[in-house]
């Protein structure tokens, strides 16, 4: 059983086909017996990443209430949700000014690092940070984790 962190860039191809969709559903899949941790704020995050997709023309507002419907029930069923703490948000200050990270970046890492961190103490294995932001990637990379890209796959 494999613990994944994952930011929204790359959680969002489950619910929408992207480069990568197959290997994530592959991951997410409730049979993999995968541990899997989301930010709370990733609620928002695939929620506007959906609805973009909808005024971009690439999908129905009845298909976007349909996924959004289904990530709501994985998001309180399957995923273990990582919240937003005055450590998450210092944490995310410091790798913003260290990487000039986006605002909601900063968190995704941040609250993925922490949790790594936690896993070592308690002599568990790392995480696996999954993102489709090569810069994040990068900075998480530089931080120590172990990240993985669905696009490579």
């Amino acid at each position: 059983m494999t613990s994944y962190y994952f930011d929204s860039s790359a959680l969002v191809k489950r619910y929408a086909a992207e480069t990568g969709t197959e290997w994530v559903r592959k991951i997410t899949s409730p049979s993999s017996d995968h541990i899997l941790l989301v930010s709370r704020v990733t609620g928002a995050e695939i929620a506007a990443a959906i609805w973009r997709k909808v005024r971009e023309g690439n999908l129905s507002r009845q298909d976007a209430l349909n996924i959004i419907g289904g990530f709501r029930r994985h998001l309180y069923g399957q995923y273990h949700i990582v919240e937003i703490t005055a450590e998450v948000v210092e944490e995310a200050m410091n790798l913003i000014t260290r990487y000039g990270l986006r605002g909601y970046d900063g968190i995704q890492l941040a609250s993925a690092k922490l949790v790594n961190i936690r896993r070592q103490m308690a002599n568990l294995p790392p995480l696996i940070f999954v993102c489709a932001d090569v810069a994040l990637l990068d900075a998480a990379r530089a931080e120590g984790l172990l990240a993985e890209n669905p696009a490579d796959y």
